[in-house]
């Protein structure tokens, strides 16, 4: 017999038959109809082939084998009562609390201002931490309780961790205002032409923009490897280099600089992050609603994100 194919509600339909002595007032009790409730001890007689229930004069009479589950299903059913009873509830304009959430550097500037709005707003007496976090460390640190949730690609998880996506980006090139190969618009053979600033936190390694490019024979200059979405911003801005970064981070690394946002000449796969979480914190009422939080968070960039770029 799975419990995962059991509905928990029969057993307590089962109990209240069973202290009523009377389908009617089980029914009367659980607010219920008289034929929902049999309905339901049918299912139970066919779940256990017993009858559990035999009529006796204006009630019914638990079989053998229904008094020996009367005391376990009642037990069962007040340790149920008692675990939610026990749950703590997140109520966030009153809690002091701290939550620690694991994203690259890179993302920050993108998420935690209108968090941080959200929260100021809402919840004032909780506090957030971006932290840093090694890719190989990050299923131990969310099981830990270290990271409360963590961003990142999507990356090989056991069924302890929870995981659902979180942002998805399109990648578009940075150009300075009057680039002298740009013109009008960019082409496959003018990205190639230039020359390039790739942002990565690793020392070495290709950019999906290069995957992308390798697969097609092609191969592009690659005259300065930088780590922050900034700075390659602001060399866009004073050299003939260009960039190719996601938009979200684009849109808000470039604020200061007003370079030209263009659509990337060929395709690329879409750069998706995902949210992970420890899956004991499924139905947790802090993580959840930290969760929630960053949901809103990312769907309103999102919003912005979906203009059209120059």
């Amino acid at each position: 017999m799975q419990l995962a194919r059991i509905d928990l509600n029969l057993f307590v339909v089962f109990d209240a038959i069973y202290t009523e002595g009377s389908i009617t007032a089980a029914a009367r009790q659980l607010n219920l109809t008289q034929p929902a409730v049999s309905h339901a001890l049918g299912r139970l007689r066919t779940l256990f082939d017993d009858p559990l229930f035999e009529r006796r004069g204006q009630g019914m009479a638990p079989t053998p084998l229904a008094r020996s589950l009367a005391g376990e299903v009642r037990t069962a059913l007040q340790s149920f009562a008692r675990t939610l009873q026990d749950t703590p509830h997140f109520e966030p304009g009153a809690t002091v609390r701290r939550f620690t959430i694991g994203m690259r550097d890179a993302l920050e500037s993108t998420l935690l201002p209108p968090l941080m709005s959200r929260v100021a707003a809402v919840a004032p007496q909780v506090d957030i931490a971006a932290v840093r976090f090694d890719r190989r460390e990050m299923e131990s640190e969310l099981l830990a309780g270290t990271l409360d949730t963590a961003i990142d690609i999507l990356l090989p998880v056991s069924p302890a961790i929870h995981h659902a996506p979180f942002m998805a980006d399109p990648m578009v090139v940075l150009a300075r205002k009057d680039h002298p190969l740009i013109r009008k618009e960019l082409t496959l053979d003018r990205y190639l032409a230039a020359e390039h600033v790739h942002v990565s936190s690793r020392r070495r390694g290709a950019g999906l923009e290069d995957q992308a490019l390798h697969r097609m024979g092609l191969t592009r200059r690659v005259r300065l490897r930088c780590q922050h979405y900034a700075a390659a911003c602001r060399v866009v801005s004073c050299t003939d280099l260009l960039a190719t970064l996601p938009l979200r981070y684009a849109r808000i690394a470039n604020e200061a600089y007003g370079n030209r946002l263009l659509s990337l000449p060929f395709k690329v796969p879409t750069l998706e992050l995902h949210l992970y979480w420890h899956a004991g914190g499924e139905n947790d009422g802090a993580n959840r609603w930290l969760r929630e939080q960053l949901g809103e968070v990312i769907g309103g960039l999102g919003r912005g994100a979906a203009e059209t770029t120059a």
